[in-house]
């Protein structure tokens, strides 16, 4: 009976010390987890358990997961893939002295050098512990045409999370940083079904441009206005887009005028030629594919049948060629139309895309269908005239470094109102010598000439008509 008694004081004894034994280890583990999360960073603590995990993986099965980002969102509508670009940017930032195939050059009217990445090799990235690697897969050789490339980006199944909420908004941000860093404008043609890329270089600004400073302060206050009102144009319920329409003769500037809304907007131009589109469909693609905070131009709109106005003054239709009317029934298929062009305006496919300016040109207003002018479409009409005073104080500033008054101004400002000539015209006589004066002397003369020629022309129109007058019989 002692004997059982002894055995079990100290069973008893053994279990409560265990007990305390386990007591105090669990005390000590949670002022260690509360001095480790109050002390130390969550990096730091992210980066040594990835360490960890990344040392036992070496001795577990293959547990790596592939993301894989194409070029075009939608191939079958070429809608693009921004995280695809975003990582074209980024990856060349990570080219070590260890990469062995690699893509350089230099641009045209660049300094630098610039590196890509090609599919030859895989690109390591490192991030908060974790190493990434991408693979370039590029498209068949065998047809240019075949745009289907493709990142892949493999990593541990583990860090799936972190790499979705961490890295690619790190990568993307990085993207945007570097884009806005080394911003090049671009120039974007539609071709074979694709927009075609290449460097905006264009000079112009509002500071070179012959506009008389009113009509300058109209544009660009019209411009900051559709910037800061993207809430009131989702308030109102309409689509955060702009249109324009310049008109007048050829040679007063229109394009350089489109080159200087870009260059201050710091916008894209997709310049949208319409005899390259075959349907309303090829349309909405086309426009769809643009990005946004870009400028779409449509240059010499009245050169378009379709967009011309569709009856004349005394009612009946413009086109009375029956032969023209058939062959137009058969291309109608073929071809857009301006039901199709309105509708991207402020139809229910101009949501496709936001913040962006469209900007039509012509030589003759009259011919635009009125359907296409009304507010809401084309917004702003910028006239485009013949040079004035005004405007030639900008031309003698940017050509002879004029500044403040000339003693020849007042007189070419006299002869620029009796003569209708564009600021090209006039910008090319200011080029033939490098004397400000003598270049304003020759001005003065190539003007009255003008002004002489005109005269002349107006005194024959009016002798032609009085012998039309005379011979007509009674």
């Amino acid at each position: 009976m002692r004997l059982y008694s002894k055995k079990s004081l100290s069973s008893f004894k053994s279990a409560s010390s265990w007990f305390e034994i386990y007591a105090a280890f669990s005390t000590l583990t949670i002022l260690l987890r509360t001095a480790i999360n109050d002390l130390i960073p969550h990096q730091f603590r992210s980066y040594i358990i990835l360490k960890l995990e990344g040392f036992f993986c070496k001795y577990r099965s293959n547990n790596k997961v592939s993301i894989k980002i194409n070029q075009f969102w939608d191939e079958m509508c070429g809608e693009r893939n921004e995280l695809f670009e975003a990582a074209l940017t980024y990856l060349p930032t990570k080219i070590t002295h260890t990469y062995k195939s690699l893509k350089v050059g230099r641009r045209q009217n660049h300094k630098h050098l610039e590196f890509a990445v090609d599919g030859g090799d895989d690109v390591v990235d490192k991030f908060e512990g974790m190493t990434l690697t991408w693979k370039l897969n590029e498209g068949s050789k065998e047809d240019p045409r075949n745009m289907k490339n493709n990142f892949v980006l493999t990593f541990n199944e583990k860090q799936r999370q972190m790499v979705l909420d961490r890295y690619i908004p790190h990568m993307v941000k990085t993207y945007e940083a570097m884009k806005n860093e080394r911003r090049i404008l671009k120039l974007y043609s539609w071709l074979n079904d694709f927009w075609n890329e290449s460097d905006l270089s264009h000079p112009a600004t509002f500071d070179s441009l012959a506009l008389s400073p009113e009509l300058k302060k109209d544009i660009i206050d019209d411009l900051d206005r559709f910037l800061r009102r993207k809430d009131l144009y989702k308030k109102v319920g309409k689509a955060w887009k702009r249109g324009y329409l310049l008109h007048g003769p050829p040679g007063t500037g229109k394009s350089s005028l489109i080159a200087a809304m870009a260059n201050y907007l710091k916008f894209d131009v997709f310049d949208l030629e319409l005899s390259s589109i075959f349907s309303n469909s090829d349309l909405m693609r086309c426009l769809k594919e643009a990005s946004n905070r870009c400028i779409i131009v449509i240059e010499d709109i009245d050169c378009n049948k379709e967009v011309h106005a569709r009856s004349n003054p005394n009612g009946t239709s413009e086109d009375q060629d029956s032969e023209s009317d058939s062959e137009g029934a058969k291309m109608k298929s073929k071809s857009f139309t301006l039901s199709g062009l309105l509708n991207y305006m402020d139809g229910l496919s101009s949501s496709g895309g936001e913040e962006r300016i469209i900007i039509f040109t012509t030589n003759h207003k009259e011919k635009i269908d009125p359907a296409l002018l009304r507010p809401g479409r084309m917004d702003m009409h910028i006239h485009m005239s013949f040079l004035k005073g005004k405007a030639f104080r900008m031309l003698a500033s940017n050509y002879l470094g004029i500044q403040g008054h000339h003693p020849l101004f007042q007189q070419i400002d006299d002869l620029l109102e009796k003569v209708e000539i564009t600021p090209a015209v006039v910008g090319e006589q200011l080029l033939r010598y490098e004397d400000p004066h003598l270049c304003l002397e020759e001005l003065v003369q190539f003007l009255t000439l003008k002004v002489n020629d005109s005269n002349c022309d107006s005194v024959e129109r009016v002798v032609f008509s009085r012998s039309i007058d005379t011979n007509t019989p009674n």
